[in-house]
């Protein structure tokens, strides 16, 4: 099989898998416990915050875990709502975000809030300067995704941060780093986020973990016996956590060589690409791994189970709009021609040259039986 679908989740690696099974067969103690072996399992639970804190650039202490990305989300979003909403009502977000942040915001409008949804350029790219015009005096809340899931698209997040921090001093910037994270170089203690959501499965660790870093006070997100510093209670899932700790220990140490592999394999990809007559390359593509393409007059579930049956896994852009028309092409304005026949290649530091010979040798065959 040729996995080209790790925008939608990675294979959990070794490291993170004997870590996993270690918490599960060895390390299981309830780590609040006052006995010894509570206490060592306190021991690796600090230690496994501190990595993920260091793959972030993060103080430790900033540093929450959570279910995934999904909850990252959510949790900023509702945090920023119950702390800021009495200073104003307004809150910024783009109309590519993924729908864990665009939901949510949703819900808040039903309640009184009002969002502005900043649209894309032609590349799927949101720009300073539209941030720029949406600021007010009442805005509160701002959350824009650092790399965009289905065009590979990178947003200047270090430089849209310090502009809502200079203009609206009492607001909070939030970014969902989910395809940021360990794709990208940033640190969150330069970065300048308040709050920043990072998932496991996006890095080779496992589902159901994630992270939320905080820079500042956060209101609690679940009440019970005070976990994670008392804002999300709930015994840690400690084998999932020291899964998650692992991968980020081994994909800090590889972070420069994989991205510049990735970057390499997606140059040829998209040269590739190029020369396939009828194939569209569409978004900016700036991530390493991330490549959307499209091919007038077929249907990307064609493509899809084509590619399949030659053992080749991609997707039709982002593996939760379930069937859906991609909301971020559309906004784009890419012909629906075009959306109808796109699907998304995702590379990881393990994909290879080979690989993506092979698919360029496929897809033409697929593209012509097809038609």
């Amino acid at each position: 099989m040729i996995y080209f679908d790790n925008a939608a989740t990675t294979k959990p690696c070794p490291e993170a898998v004997e870590a996993i099974q270690y918490g599960l067969t060895e390390l299981w103690g309830n780590p609040s416990a006052q006995y010894h072996f509570g206490v060592e399992t306190a021991r690796a639970l600090r230690q496994a915050r501190q990595s993920v804190a260091e793959a972030l650039g993060a103080p430790t202490d900033k540093v929450y875990f959570t279910s995934g990305g999904t909850e990252a989300d959510n949790w900023a979003i509702y945090a920023a709502a119950e702390r800021l909403g009495k200073r104003g009502k307004h809150m910024i977000t783009s109309a590519i975000e993924h729908s864990a942040v665009r939901k949510p915001l949703a819900k808040l409008e039903a309640q009184g809030f009002e969002v502005s949804y900043l649209q894309p350029d032609a590349q799927g790219r949101i720009t300073l300067e539209a941030l720029s015009k949406a600021l007010r005096p009442d805005t509160i809340f701002v959350s824009i995704m650092m790399v965009n899931n289905e065009t590979g698209a990178v947003m200047p997040i270090e430089k849209m941060a310090k502009l809502v921090h200079t203009r609206c001093p009492n607001a909070l910037f939030h970014t969902d780093a989910v395809q940021g994270f360990m794709k990208l170089p940033f640190r969150a203690a330069t970065l300048g986020a308040d709050l920043i959501s990072v998932s496991g499965h996006k890095v080779h660790a496992t589902k159901g973990i994630g992270a939320l870093y905080a820079k500042g006070s956060l209101p609690g997100l679940l009440l019970g016996g005070g976990q994670e510093g008392g804002l999300r209670s709930g015994t840690e899932n400690i084998p999932m956590i020291l899964g998650f700790a692992a991968a980020c220990q081994k994909g800090l140490k590889e972070r420069t060589a994989a991205i510049a592999h990735q970057n390499a394999l997606k140059a040829r990809l998209q040269q590739g690409l190029g020369e396939i007559p009828g194939v569209s390359l569409i978004g900016a593509q700036e991530a390493p791994h991330i490549v959307n393409m499209a091919v007038a007059g077929l249907r990307s579930q064609g493509l899809l189970n084509g590619l399949q049956e030659q053992g080749i896994c991609v997707s039709a852009g982002s593996a939760c709009s379930k069937g859906h028309r991609s909301h971020v092409l559309e906004a784009m304005g890419v012909d629906p021609v075009l959306i109808d026949g796109s699907i998304r290649i995702s590379l990881c530091g393990e994909s290879t040259p080979e690989e993506v010979e092979t698919f360029l040798q496929v897809l033409p065959k697929v593209m012509e039986s097809l038609r």
